[in-house]
């Protein structure tokens, strides 16, 4: 391997997980995909390694995706608050579901990226509830690919390049979902204006509002004209356009 495609060394500090929640330090153990530059697999390192700033600020980089899950005629987008027991952002308000998906067989085919749409509706599942059958592998959208790092504190964040997906229903109104309490505080439907004055809360000191990074950086690049683009069509399989299909856009 050429220098840039080798897995990036890793840090192994000693960081006090006593505090945490049990749960979400035994998911600290999965194994994420690590990545080039290029969004090329070199590896596999543990959740926990992968989070840690230490190692983020070695290069270590890891793939990711986040859905965006609409109703059936568009108007409203589904939000999540992050618990208060997640160990990065915790409390933050986001886009439906985001995650990793992970260095196992089925989450790593790259063929119309089918391992980051299963592992999209294997989290979905598991943060809120929402049935398989109701999130099928063939609805989700795949628009483009943002990579960005974003600090969560001192000793936790993200540096990935993440896959954006669209979802939208059309067998109901709304999904029917059961958010998991470790994994999820708060959920909330919102129209574009309500997603507007929440992101400017998120701006405004002591609103209690927090959103995070990776949210508002596709909020202020795509998500509106893509959502504008989703009702003009009527078709969420029409919002990407080729140029951003192909791209990965550096945030």
């Amino acid at each position: 391997m050429g220098q840039s495609d080798a897995v990036a060394p890793t840090l192994a500090p000693d960081v006090d997980l006593s505090n945490y929640d049990d749960e979400q330090v035994k998911l600290m153990e999965e194994m994420c995909i690590v990545l080039d530059r290029d969004d090329k697999p070199i590896g596999a390192k543990s959740k926990k390694e992968c989070h840690l700033m230490t190692n983020i600020m070695s290069g270590l980089l890891h793939r990711a995706f986040s859905v965006f899950l609409f109703s059936a005629d568009g108007s409203k987008l589904l939000l999540q608050q992050r618990a208060s027991e997640k160990i990065t952002f915790p409390d933050a308000w986001t886009n439906t579901c985001c995650s990793h998906p992970l260095n196992v067989k089925d989450e790593l085919v790259e063929k119309d990226n089918l391992g980051v749409r299963t592992a999209a509706q294997r989290k979905l599942f598991h943060e809120l509830g929402i049935e398989a059958q109701d999130v099928p592998l063939n609805q989700f959208h795949f628009l483009t690919r943002i990579h960005y790092m974003a600090p969560s504190d001192e000793t936790w964040g993200e540096h990935e390049i993440d896959y954006i997906l669209f979802m939208r229903p059309q067998h109901k109104e709304l999904v029917d979902m059961k958010p998991v309490a470790n994994e999820v505080r708060d959920v909330r439907w919102v129209t574009k204006d309500e997603l507007k004055v929440l992101l400017e809360q998120g701006l405004t000191p002591g609103s209690g509002i927090i959103v995070t990074p990776w949210f508002k950086l596709i909020c202020d690049k795509f998500l509106f004209s893509w959502w504008d683009r989703m009702l003009e069509e009527g078709d969420v399989a029409k919002v990407a356009r080729s140029e951003e299909v192909e791209k990965i856009f550096r945030l």
